[in-house]
């Protein structure tokens, strides 16, 4: 099967753009590779502190043959999709055992919950705890023991931290060990229609608790297809799953089975045998592309326009929204889940879920079948289902069929010829755009802006009755370097009540929407944002603003003499300086880089192939 001529040459530009860049990455993951097991230049007291508590795994780890794996967790009981995780640690090291190695958590990671501190202060730590969440990878895995590693994570931010950190040990083989998602509750669009009626004062506070509770209700990972099952989709076409792991319910027996599958996996794959794939090595250029084919093809989260180039220049690669926008426009869209659709990633699941929409693109050449992946095969490997035969783990192939065209299709007949993200440009800078969700009458508008500086400024003007008329909601100061760029999830449902009133109405901001993007057109990410100067900081209350993102443009209908004559209006941050923690991150703030580039503080010091600002 021949590539795309798209795929092929967006690949081959990523891979010219960082040649320098990605050619001293894996020199120095080929530097750090051991000559033997990773503990056997430890001196004695560091290893007799490395295996002091491992009880019945500390005559292994001694004498120091056997491949040993690194657990880094983001176990907590606050968080529904990380909460099966509490037993994983036991489940692995009985498998390493049984498989003639042994296991260790090396480390937990932070995992907050975006559900909970939606619309709250903390909201404003939930990108920046990416960094966080790889900063402690990073130093969960310095300690020189592991041969492998397993990182058990799903959520939001904490799948791309975790792969961020990981990266800095690139000559280490890691598999990713997720939950699943939780069993099928209230559906979504059902939930949605009580936020909504809650929104216009028609439901009461206790309805609306009793919709959500009876959505978000048990353990594993929330049912839509937000940031974090896009995760899952992303690891899975990167290779870095075992084949079909994502959308296995927790706590079920054959979730258990791929736990265990995946820590006898990680043991055959160390550089101490004949199969060596290190995670440096499977996510390249390659994977990057499949990557971002994925999120097009499934209408993904437009978080992911963000972590992906932060989790590509960890693997010492530069992409860019131009690179998402070309591939998502020759991007079939194959998938309708929720916000996209009313079925649930379980529904999705169940119509044929990932392997069919990976052998998909693979085979009309959107893909690359021939990555490194972790399981030992190629791309359409991972296109294989797990099942039990009794209790022996075994692959069968996707389905040929989808199950339900309502809710997956084949390239031949998508839901749409292009995917789900486009990229904007004009006077007003960049931004992104998810249009999966938009209905094709309201991917256009040219009205006048009306300006805020929160989101609360918004729902306040709403609720007194002075949101009339079309209008662009402007709302700035959102971005990372202005505090943080918290979702701005609580605008969905006000802004489509006014939509649904016959309004004509759409979202300008530098802060992000995530993976919940919904009907209205909302142009998100922003770039340069506010607290740079940028021009969205230019914008007066009554400016004429057009968005169409079908042409792939945003543009302030000013004069241009009093366009650029304008002064940007620098935006208030004080209350964004402190409380619930926020003090303690001023540093990143500071010195974080703009969306397109990955909103990370990381990499604020080093090149992104160019001598460009970093706040642009």
């Amino acid at each position: 099967m021949s590539l795309h001529p798209v795929t092929e040459r967006v690949t081959a530009r990523i891979a010219e753009r960082s040649a320098k860049l990605r050619s001293a990455y894996l020199a120095r993951i080929d530097a750090a590779r051991p000559s033997g097991p990773a503990r056997k230049d430890l001196g004695c007291g560091n290893l007799a502190h490395g295996f002091a508590a491992s009880g019945a795994d500390k005559p292994q780890l001694k004498a120091g043959h056997a491949g040993h794996i690194g657990i880094v967790t983001a176990y907590n009981d606050m968080l529904s999709a990380h909460q099966p995780m509490e037993h994983y640690p036991t489940l692995i090291r009985m498998a390493a055992r049984n498989a003639g190695g042994s296991a260790q958590v090396a480390g937990g990671v932070p995992a907050m919950c975006d559900g909970v501190t939606q619309g709250r202060a903390g909201m404003e730590l939930s990108l920046f705890s990416r960094d966080v969440v790889a900063q402690s990878t990073a130093i969960a895995l310095s300690h020189e023991m592991f041969d492998a590693a397993l990182l058990l994570g799903v959520c939001d931010k904490i799948v791309p931290g975790l792969l961020i950190g990981a990266l800095a040990f690139g000559h280490v083989p890691t598999i990713f060990v997720p939950a699943g998602p939780m069993p099928s509750g209230l559906p979504n669009k059902e939930k949605a229609a009580v936020r909504q009626r809650f929104a216009e004062g028609k439901a009461t506070k206790e309805e609306l608790l009793e919709a959500e509770s009876a959505s978000y209700h048990g353990a594993g990972t929330c049912t839509f297809y937000g940031t974090a099952n896009s995760n899952q989709m992303l690891v899975e076409v990167m290779g870095l799953h075992m084949p079909g792991t994502a959308f296995v319910n927790p706590n079920t027996p054959l979730r258990d089975a791929l736990t265990v599958a995946a820590a006898e996996q990680a043991l055959r794959i160390t550089h101490l045998t004949n199969d060596y794939r290190p995670i440096g090595r499977v996510v390249d250029e390659k994977a990057i592309v499949n990557a971002m084919v994925g999120l097009a093809a499934t209408g993904g989260s437009t978080n992911h326009a963000i972590h992906l180039v932060a989790i590509a220049r960890a693997a010492g690669l530069i992409i860019d929204w131009d690179d998402l926008d070309e591939l998502s426009r020759h991007t079939p869209l194959l998938v309708r889940v929720y916000p996209n659709g009313s079925a649930d990633v379980n529904h999705f699941h169940a119509a044929g879920g990932l392997g069919f929409v990976i052998r998909e693109l693979v085979e009309a050449g959107l893909m690359h079948r021939d990555l490194l992946c972790v399981h030992g095969g190629d791309l359409l490997r991972q296109a294989k289902v797990p099942e039990l035969d009794g209790t022996k783990l075994i692959w069968s192939e996707a389905p040929t069929q989808s199950g339900d065209t309502t809710i997956l299709r084949g390239v031949q007949e998508p839901f749409d010829a292009e995917g789900g993200l486009r990229r904007l440009q004009g006077n007003l800078g960049r931004a992104v755009v998810k249009v999966s969700a938009v209905a094709p009458e309201h991917r256009r508008i040219e009205a006048r802006a009306k300006v805020f500086e929160t989101q609360d400024a918004l729902l306040a003007a709403f609720k007194a009755g002075q949101l009339e008329g079309d209008f662009v909601a402007v709302v700035r100061g959102q971005g990372p370097r202005a505090n943080g760029m918290p979702e701005l999830h609580k605008l969905t449902p006000t802004l489509s009540v006014l939509q649904d009133r016959g309004q004509r109405v759409a979202l300008l901001t530098d802060g992000r929407m995530s993976g919940a993007s919904g009907k209205v057109l909302a142009a998100i990410h922003v770039s340069p944002e506010a607290a740079c100067g940028g021009a969205i900081a230019m914008l007066r209350e009554g400016d004429v603003i057009a968005i169409d993102a079908e042409a792939g443009t945003m543009q302030a209908l000013v004069d241009e003499a009093e366009w650029s004559a304008r002064e940007p209006a620098q935006p208030d941050l004080a209350a964004s300086a402190h409380g619930t923690g926020r003090e303690l991150f001023a540093t990143m703030r500071r010195t974080t880089t703009s969306a397109e580039r990955g909103a990370c503080a990381l990499f604020a010091d080093a090149s992104f192939g160019d001598d460009k600002d970093l706040c642009a």
